[in-house]
């Protein structure tokens, strides 16, 4: 029997548009897990390039993988600037089944 080679999947590979990239970020900030938001932020960043988006953000190019890594815990701040430089947008959106007035 043949040997099967296989490698990791890396979301990043198959980010190829903005529209990509957009969805991508709105399905993890409707999961809500921080660590996830990170995780999918560094994805698009890798797809775009990280050393541009770190310069273009202010950051350093090992300050924002760590930042965004497993584990990391970037302030807000540092996320804001990062979407900015990836060209995206937060929204705010009332919550599913909300019954606040």
């Amino acid at each position: 029997m043949a040997k099967i080679s296989t490698r990791p999947w890396d979301a990043a590979e198959h980010l190829e548009t903005d529209e990509d990239m957009a969805a991508y970020l709105e399905a993890a900030l409707e999961d809500g897990d921080p660590a996830l938001i990170f995780a999918v932020l560094g994805d698009i960043a890798r797809a775009k390039g990280m050393t541009g988006i770190a310069r273009n953000a202010g950051l350093g190019r090992e300050s924002l993988y760590k930042a965004l890594s497993p584990g990391g815990n970037p302030r807000f701040a540092t996320v804001l600037k990062v979407v900015r430089t990836l060209g995206l947008q937060l929204r705010a959106a009332p919550a599913r089944g909300s019954t606040n007035q």
